[in-house]
């Protein structure tokens, strides 16, 4: 390998590095509810794991809440799972259209 290929390779990676670790802080809880908190969530929709934001429609209606809702009704309980099962140590209110997540406030 020449010098400019160790450099391209070099300069690929650390984007590469440098992406992964954006989309972590995405991730941070600051005690504001961003959707990007649980974009990591992979519901088992009809027997396949599919990315939450694939399955329902995801929105903040004040700092402190994420409201979930499904595009199919049906999924509401396998999303709720889905949320238990993850390391978000958040709980569900399930009302039976949507999702709601309180996030505690630092």
């Amino acid at each position: 390998m020449n010098s400019d290929q160790i450099l391209k390779d070099t300069k690929d990676r650390m984007e590469k590095a440098l992406n992964v670790f954006i989309e972590e802080l995405k991730g941070l809880r600051t005690g504001r509810a961003t959707p990007a908190l649980v974009d990591n969530i992979k519901v088992d929709y009809y027997g396949s794991p599919t990315p939450l934001k694939q399955v329902a429609q995801i929105s903040t209606p004040d700092p402190q809440q994420i409201m979930i809702k499904p595009f199919d009704a049906t999924a509401l309980k396998d999303i709720e799972k889905a949320i238990r099962s993850s390391d978000l140590g958040m709980a569900p209110n399930n009302d039976g259209k949507v999702i709601r997540l309180q996030i505690p406030s630092m």
